[in-house]
C-alpha cells in the first residue's frame, strides 16, 4: 500500500470577482483550496452606486461566499483578516490563525485615494462597500430632509446641492442617479422644495467626463448629463473639502461652492496588502501602491505567488496597465486557475492576455454609452446592453431575478423602495455629515438565508 499523496494548498485572500472566479474555476480539482475574506459575502461592487440612490437593497447585489462554492467539496471559506505573509514558511498570517499555503493567490482589490488628502475622508465618503453605499444613501436622503425643513433660501440650496467629485464611470453613474432621484422620482415627495433648486456638480480635474473613454462617448455622456440637469465642470480641480463647501480651482480662478453633500469618486489606491508584499516577499509596487506582476501574474520575487484584480499592474499589453474593472479580475481568476492545473501536471501556459469585451457606462434611464473597440454607441440601446450584461453578470439566479424585477418596476413607476435613512436620529437628518452620532450598521437577513 502506497500512501495518497497530499494535495497542493490553494489559499486565495479575498472573495471579490478575482478571488471568487479563481476559487470557482478551482472547485472540484485535485487542490485543497482556502478562500479567505473579511466579509462573509460577494458584493457586486458595480450596483453599488443603486444602492447609495435608493434604487436596489444591499442584499441585491450580495451573495454569501459559502452558498456560492457549497457544491465543491474542496473549497473551504474562512471569515478572517489576513494581516500579515510569510513567504519563507509559506503562510499567511490571519486574524485568528495562520494558513500555510503551496500557492497564494492575492486579490484583495483597491480602497478610496484621496490623493494625500485623507482628512477628507469624513466629509466626502466613497463608495467601495456596502458600508460606505449605506452611509452615502443615508447623506443623500438626510439632506432632502433636511432641505424640507428648512427656513433660510441659503442654507436650503446648500442642502439641495450635491457634489460629486470624479467623473469617471462611477462618477458619472452616481450624478446621473443623483438627478434622476431629484428632478423625477422625488420631484412631487416634498411640500416644501422646489425640485429646481436642486444642484448635481460633477467635477473633474481633466478636460472632459469618463476620461478613458473616446472623446466621442466623452461628450455625448456630458450631453447626456447636461440633458439630465447635472452641472458638469471639468478642467476643476479640488483644493479642499469641509463640512458645508468645496472649494476649486478653474484655471487660475478659485471659488467656494456651499454644498452639504459631497462625495468621492475621484481616484483609488491598491489595498495594503500590496505594501506587505513589497516588505516580505519583495514585490515591486506603482505608485498608487499596486504590485507590478509578471506575465503569468506571478511575482518575480516568488512565483508561487499570484496577484490579480484591482491589485495588480499588469503592464505586459499595450501601453498602459489593465484597468481595475470586474472583467479584467474574473479572466485574471480564471488564467490563474487553468494555470496552476496545468503545472500540477507539469505543463504551463503562455502569458496572460486579457480580452477586452468593452466598457460602459450607464447615465440615467434610458441613457448609456458603450464602447466595444469595433462600434461604439450610444442612448437607449447602449443602456439596455447596460441592463442585460450587468444582470447577466451577477452571481446568483435569485439576485438576478430579484433585480431585474425591481429595475423593470422602477422604469415603469419611478418608484425606488430602497430610499430609507437607517442607523441613526433626527440629529443626523439636521447634520448628515456629523459622524458623532452613532450609525448602527444596517441589517441585511437575506445575506445568510439566500
Amino acid at each position: 500500500m502506497t500512501d495518497t499523496p497530499a494535495r497542493q494548498r490553494v489559499v486565495i485572500i479575498g472573495g471579490g470577482f478575482g478571488g471568487l472566479y479563481t476559487a470557482k474555476a478551482l472547485g472540484s480539482t485535485q487542490f485543497e483550496v482556502t478562500l479567505i475574506d473579511k466579509r462573509n459575502f460577494h458584493l457586486f461592487q458595480p450596483l453599488l452606486y443603486q444602492v447609495a440612490t435608493g434604487t436596489l437593497s444591499p442584499a441585491d447585489i450580495s451573495s454569501p461566499l459559502r452558498a456560492i462554492v457549497s457544491k465543491h467539496k474542496n473549497v473551504r471559506v474562512l471569515m478572517d483578516e489576513a494581516i500579515d505573509i510569510d513567504p519563507v514558511a509559506q503562510k499567511v498570517i490571519l486574524q485568528s490563525q495562520e494558513i500555510e499555503y503551496d500557492k497564494l493567490v492575492v486579490a484583495t482589490g483597491a480602497s478610496h485615494h484621496y490623493f494625500g488628502n485623507d482628512q477628507w475622508k469624513d466629509v466626502a465618503p466613497g463608495l467601495k462597500t456596502i458600508e460606505d453605499a449605506i452611509e452615502m444613501r443615508r447623506r443623500i436622503f438626510s439632506a432632502f430632509e433636511a432641505a424640507e425643513k428648512e427656513t433660510d433660501p441659503a442654507l436650503r440650496r446648500a442642502w439641495l446641492t450635491f457634489v460629486i467629485v470624479g467623473a469617471g464611470p462611477a462618477g458619472v453613474e452616481l450624478a446621473g442617479a443623483i438627478a434622476d432621484l431629484a428632478f423625477k422620482t422625488m420631484k412631487d415627495d416634498f411640500h416644501h422644495i422646489d425640485p429646481t433648486e436642486t444642484q448635481v456638480i460633477l467635477l473633474e480635474g481633466l478636460d472632459r467626463v469618463l476620461p478613458p473613454y473616446p472623446p466621442e462617448l466623452s461628450q455625448k455622456a456630458h450631453v447626456a448629463l447636461d440633458r439630465l440637469g447635472v452641472n458638469v465642470q471639468v478642467s476643476t480641480r479640488v483644493t479642499n473639502i469641509e463640512d458645508g463647501a468645496v472649494t476649486v480651482l478653474q484655471g487660475e480662478t478659485s471659488k467656494t461652492i456651499p454644498a452639504k453633500t459631497v462625495l468621492w469618486a475621484a481616484g483609488v489606491k491598491a489595498s495594503p496588502i500590496g505594501k506587505v508584499l513589497e516588505e516580505r516577499a519583495g514585490a515591486t509596487l506603482d505608485r498608487v501602491g499596486r504590485v507590478m506582476v509578471q506575465p503569468d501574474l506571478s511575482l518575480e520575487s516568488q512565483p508561487n505567488i499570484y496577484v490579480i484584480g484591482d491589485l495588480a499592474n499588469f503592464s505586459h499589453q499595450g501601453e498602459k496597465p489593465l484597468p481595475g474593472v470586474a472583467a479584467v479580475a474574473m479572466q485574471e481568476g480564471e488564467y490563474v486557475s487553468d494555470l496552476l492545473q496545468a503545472q500540477a501536471k507539469g505543463a504551463t501556459l503562455p502569458a496572460f492576455k486579457y480580452t477586452d469585451l468593452g466598457s460602459m457606462a450607464v447615465i440615467g434611464d434610458n441613457e448609456a454609452v458603450v464602447d466595444m473597440g469595433f462600434i461604439k454607441f450610444s442612448g437607449f440601446f447602449a443602456w439596455l446592453a447596460w441592463v442585460v450584461v450587468h444582470i447577466y453578470y451577477l452571481i446568483e439566479v435569485d439576485n438576478k431575478i430579484v433585480v431585474m424585477t425591481q429595475w423593470a418596476w422602477n422604469y415603469f413607476t419611478r418608484s425606488r423602495g430602497a430610499r430609507i435613512i437607517t442607523g441613526t436620529d433626527l440629529q443626523a437628518v439636521s447634520d448628515p455629515g456629523d459622524n458623532s452620532v452613532d450609525r448602527t450598521e444596517e441589517k441585511v437577513p437575506a445575506l445568510s438565508g439566500k
